[in-house]
């Protein structure tokens, strides 16, 4: 995987899912970062990453409308969402949009590599 991109209205989560990353085997891949889902629609078509990590709630453009908005584009990225939105409901919303995973808070290096299969 060469390029992330990261999208958290929250510099220190950000900060911390960065350093998982890293520790879960992600040491040589670029992380772009957005801090909402406008900042991230327009990273992805600058940045072209393989993979999406996205918080639920922002503001401007939270989450789901992040993921809707790729998905009408015909974007297909691997897509997770990294939240603290866990109830059974969310992850369910989140994979009928079209997410691969929703990874809830809090987070460690192996909870990233279940949740991208490289356990």
């Amino acid at each position: 995987m060469d390029k992330i991109l990261l999208v958290d209205d929250s510099k220190t989560i950000r900060m911390l899912v960065k350093r998982n990353l890293r520790q879960a085997g992600f040491e040589e891949t670029e992380i772009v970062e957005a801090e909402n889902g406008l900042e991230g629609l327009a990273a992805v078509k600058e940045h072209s990453p393989d993979l999406i990590l996205s918080d639920w709630n922002m503001p401007e453009m939270n989450g789901m409308e992040f993921l809707q908005a790729l998905r009408a584009e015909g974007n297909d990225t691997t897509f997770g969402f990294i939240t603290s939105e866990s109830t059974p409901t969310y992850k369910e919303q989140a994979l009928a949009a079209g997410a691969s995973f929703l990874l809830t808070k809090p987070f460690n290096p192996d909870s990233f590599r279940q949740a991208l299969g490289i356990a």
